[in-house]
């Protein structure tokens, strides 16, 4: 392994006593928000797990949003900050309800939150200076691969999932020649590898998705809110079915739905505002992977068909924040000095 030879400063610029900026503000905000829905969740898991290495990997997990809230919470005190609310497990979490999914979901529902909690804290690294919280993100990201590395061993063990697709090696070095960007018409080019891992990753996330999302549907006491996890269900298979296609057109191999390990319950074991929340910042986060997948992607089909998903996921939020918003449940993040507001002000 390289070692990188340390650079030698006469004096520390990242001090714990400098004020936090808005990208450590506002990443320390989201980390509160997204680990106190963790928590709830986690402990229902734990309520009706049967499988014991699934139970270590959920405890696993809930140890380390435990103490990412801790000291979350922490260095907010230390800044006067106010804590948000986020979620509880008084108000948000109804432990006793019945078993809502089957053990095996638990571990694609790990990687599925596994990955946004990572794209969370490998955003915050490069735009955090602070000492104190460019250590708890790095600890935050080490500690969530770790525990990425056991979700994909447990579910390689147990065969619950097939890797990506394999492709051949390349025979030579060649060069992009003028139908690379085919999707429509002429010659279409067979899929690159990015291309490919960018569909099973969507498809991946997409059928934990759908589950969660079918699942909440059923137990949701609000009709509105009912009425739009039914939308973002229908929206979501739809795209599943869609990114499929891609790749069995080229005899290529999908991850599978899990709509089959969603219980018949309909007893909520949490808020409708938890509920809500988890879809409307998940969708949120697949808009990011979305751009990701353009930003790999050369084929006219397939970037036509991300858009028209990313329209979808749009959509759905928006709607998603006006309900938050009507109920009151939607908490303002850190904003910056609204000058013009004060250059008026008598």
């Amino acid at each position: 392994m390289t070692t990188l030879k340390p650079i030698i400063f006469s004096s520390s610029k990242t001090d714990i006593n400098e004020n936090l900026t808005a990208a450590e503000m506002g990443k320390l905000w989201a980390t509160y928000m997204g680990n106190s829905m963790s928590k709830c969740i986690l402990n229902y898991f734990l309520q009706h797990v049967e499988d014991p290495n699934i139970k270590i990997l959920l405890e696993n997990a809930l140890q380390l949003s435990t103490e990412f809230l801790q000291t979350t919470e922490e260095i907010f005190k230390r800044e006067n900050f106010p804590i948000p609310k986020g979620f509880t497990e008084e108000e948000d979490l109804n432990a006793s309800a019945p078993r809502l999914f089957q053990d095996e979901y638990y571990i694609h529902y790990l990687k599925y939150v596994g990955k946004a909690g990572m794209s969370i804290y490998n955003i915050a690294l490069p735009l955090v200076y602070r000492r104190d919280v460019e250590d708890f993100f790095m600890y935050c990201m080490e500690s969530t691969m770790a525990l990425m590395k056991q979700i994909k061993n447990l579910l390689m063990n147990k065969g619950l999932i097939s890797k990506p697709p394999i492709i051949p090696i390349p025979d030579k070095v060649e060069f992009i020649q003028n139908d690379f960007l085919n999707g429509f018409f002429g010659d279409v080019r067979p899929l690159h590898a990015l291309e490919i891992t960018h569909l099973y990753d969507n498809i991946e996330n997409n059928v934990t998705s759908k589950a969660l999302i079918m699942a909440f549907s059923q137990v949701v006491k609000s009709e509105k809110i009912r009425k739009l996890f039914i939308k973002g269900k229908d929206f979501t298979h739809q795209h599943i079915e869609k990114y499929m296609a891609k790749l069995h057109n080229e005899d290529l191999p999908t991850p599978s739905y899990l709509d089959h390990l969603v219980t018949k319950s309909t007893f909520a074991p949490f808020s409708d505002k938890l509920m809500l929340f988890h879809k409307m910042d998940m969708f949120a986060m697949k808009i990011r992977a979305f751009g990701n997948s353009e930003a790999v992607n050369g084929r006219h089909d397939i970037g036509f068909m991300y858009t028209k998903s990313l329209i979808n996921l749009a959509s759905f939020v928006e709607d998603a924040a006006k309900i938050m918003v009507e109920n009151g449940w939607m908490e303002q993040p850190p904003f910056a000095v609204e000058r013009n507001k004060l250059a008026n002000a008598d």
